[in-house]
């Protein structure tokens, strides 16, 4: 036989029996892969179909004598079916039998072939390997449970963690346990069974809670019979760990903690030039002004409670006053965001780079409650006082009707002029915007601004039940918890009404609602429960949004349980002591609660902002002392803006 003859014959033209004594073979494959009479050709099945293409027809009695398959080890000869086609122009040759994995055969061809009209053929042979074999992952349990691939299977006892795999073929005893691993870190005993099919593992140590703990089977993993594996993986989260992560204290000593350390991300993370409060823990030189109004009111929870003296904070106040005058203004109205040394404007987006009606209130509100705090009969407080005063006349409230119309609008800017076009309607956090320019002196909103712009002529009542509980104003569902905080940190609701609705019953009710969702949990989210609870606007973890039932990706935010402890003082205690002692190692960090967390998501915080940070020192001192409430309702001009707009209060 002439080992390659076929590269030299098989590519030429095709030539009749008349022309030669010698036929030619155009093709040989196994399957759709084509063999080589050079080389070996490996991957072929072991169950493949073999086509032999020739120029002729070939002689059938010949061809069944001279076509084998024969095993390269041994010489052994692999019985075989042959079939003709095409007038006998194909040979298809099936084994008999599957072939055996990763085995090198020989399709042997002999030179005793002959033509249907007698030509000869001068033998050729061709070498190929078959695919090794594969061991399967027949079943996958954890705790007994079924465990897919494509799907993750949650609320695995975190203590209790027993993985099973079970294979189709033996596996190699010395090395498996270095294949099959469990991150994060996963102790436990490895075992498997007499056969050597089944691997067990159980835990030794409890697992973390909460967690995505990710399986993966490597595809280095060895059968004894030198069989292949596809790699395999799969994930798991484990449950809730209930134990206790901190010493019980009392609730009071709670809450003094939890105002303490939070207080200390107004006071001791406040910008050092300016004393503004940093939008978040990551914003360098970037203040707020909205969350530093906040702060302007944390500053006097700290003196209240004792943790600054009043001069520590009378000086801390007078920095931020100063900053504010001269810092930038637009017709009396800052940014949302400035340079917390120079004063100068930072963009919150590309047209949002002047004034900011909202922020400016939440800074109003939180300057007028530090006014009434002040001492006219101390010099220098009076002296602040009279600053306060110059930056409140200063604000124009009404410029922020854009040429009288009987509406706010949220932004302004030399830049872009009313290019955001966001008129400020009910109902939302903003119902504080037209109460302060209602106040104004100078620059004051008449009635008509607040009943036709903020209320819509009566269109922010809702009247509907959400989980059985009404709700008075507003989206349905209520919207995200800070509408029932950032108007409400001075704003006092507790007899608060006018022919819209009783305020007190609408931020209860609202909360209520809040919480009632997380216990309903139409979404079934991870974590969600009556002591686990509260959405509203906060970091996630995609990024941030404003979360509430109809926009809900169960992500949980503390600020939105705790800062309604006014409303719903059982109901956020039991969520405080859950945030604080189940979850605390995970929650609790130098400023307080962080940010938020996404149990299902297996996403924790490490954030924190301004803007969820001052809701809850001032609610909990709200709903502790009333101080906040009892300062900014003692204003003049918030007392006559409350009866200007028909307020009951």
């Amino acid at each position: 036989m002439i080992f390659g003859l076929f590269i030299a014959t098989g590519c030429s033209d095709k030539s009749t029996e008349q022309q030669t004594d010698i036929f030619q073979l155009l093709k040989a494959s196994a399957d759709d892969i084509t063999l080589s009479g050079s080389q070996s050709i490996s991957g072929i099945s072991v169950t493949a179909m073999f086509t032999i293409d020739f120029s002729v027809s070939v002689d059938q009695e010949t061809a069944q004598k001279s076509i084998r398959i024969i095993q390269a080890d041994d010489e052994s000869s692999i019985p075989i079916n042959i079939f003709f086609e095409n007038q006998a122009k194909t040979v298809s040759v099936k084994p008999g039998q599957p072939l055996d994995w990763k085995t090198t055969y020989r399709l042997d061809i002999s030179d005793e072939l002959e033509s249907f009209q007698g030509a000869g053929f001068p033998g050729i042979e061709y070498f190929f390997e078959t695919v090794n074999g594969k061991g399967e992952l027949i079943a996958v349990t954890i705790n007994n449970t079924e465990l897919p691939s494509l799907s993750i299977i949650r609320e695995i006892p975190y203590h209790e963690v027993s993985l099973q795999f079970v294979f189709s073929e033996s596996l190699s005893s010395q090395d498996f346990h270095r294949h099959i691993r469990v991150t994060p870190k996963f102790e436990a005993n490895y075992t498997i069974s007499e056969d050597g099919r089944t691997v067990t593992l159980n835990n030794t140590a409890d697992l973390d809670y909460y967690r995505h703990h990710f399986i993966n089977v490597s595809g280095d993993l060895t059968f004894d019979n030198g069989f292949e594996f596809d790699p395999f993986n799969t994930r798991f989260q484990t449950g809730l760990n209930p134990e206790f992560k901190f010493p019980e204290i009392s609730d009071e000593a709670l809450l003094d903690e939890i105002q303490e350390a939070t207080f200390r991300y107004f006071w001791d993370f406040a910008h050092p030039v300016s004393g503004m409060a940093r939008e978040r823990n990551t914003s360098g030189d970037l203040v707020t002004t909205g969350g530093s109004g906040f702060g302007l009111k944390a500053i006097l929870v700290g003196v209240h409670r004792g943790y600054i003296t009043r001069n520590e904070g009378i000086g801390r106040l007078g920095k931020i006053v100063n900053f504010l005058t001269s810092a930038d203004r637009f017709h009396g109205v800052w940014p949302h965001w400035m340079n917390g040394i120079t004063g100068e404007t930072i963009a919150f987006s590309e047209f949002d780079d002047g004034g900011d009606l909202v922020e400016t209130a939440f800074m109003a509100q939180g300057l007028i409650t530090i006014r009434e705090f002040l001492d006219e009969n101390n010099q220098d407080e009076n002296e602040l006082i009279e600053n306060i005063n110059g930056l409140l006349d200063t604000i124009e409230w009404d410029w922020y009707t854009r040429d009288g119309q009987n509406v706010l609008y949220w932004h302004w800017s030399e830049n872009h002029s009313w290019r955001m076009n966001m008129p400020i309607r009910g109902y939302n956090e903003a119902l504080i915007v037209y109460l302060l320019a209602a106040s104004s002196e100078n620059y004051g909103i008449n009635p008509e601004v607040y009943h036709q712009g903020w209320a819509q002529s009566g269109n922010i009542v809702n009247g509907n039940s959400f989980y059985g509980i009404h709700l008075p104003v507003g989206f349905d569902y209520g919207g995200p918890l800070f509408f029932a905080h950032y108007s409400f940190l001075g704003l006092d609701p507790r007899q608060l009404s006018d022919k819209y609705a009783d305020y007190w019953l609408q931020n209860r009710n609202h909360t209520l609602i809040n919480r009632e969702h997380a216990i309903v949990n139409p979404n079934h989210f991870i974590g969600y429960s009556s002591e686990s609870w509260g959405l509203t606007a906060s970091d996630n973890f995609e990024g941030y949004l404003a979360h509430e039932p109809v926009r809900d990706n169960g992500t949980l935010t503390p600020t939105a349980a705790i800062s309604s402890i006014p409303y719903t003082p059982e109901e956020s205690m039991e969520a405080i002591r859950h945030f604080y002692y189940i979850l605390g190692d995970k929650l609790w960090g130098e400023y307080g609660f962080y940010d938020a967390f996404n149990p299902t998501e297996g996403w924790w915080a490490d954030s924190y902002l301004a803007i969820d940070q001052g809701p809850i020192i001032i609610m909990i001192e709200n709903y502790r002392s009333g101080l906040l409430w009892n300062l900014f309702m003692e204003a003049p001009e918030i007392q006559t803006a409350l009866e200007k707009l028909d307020f009951t209060y």
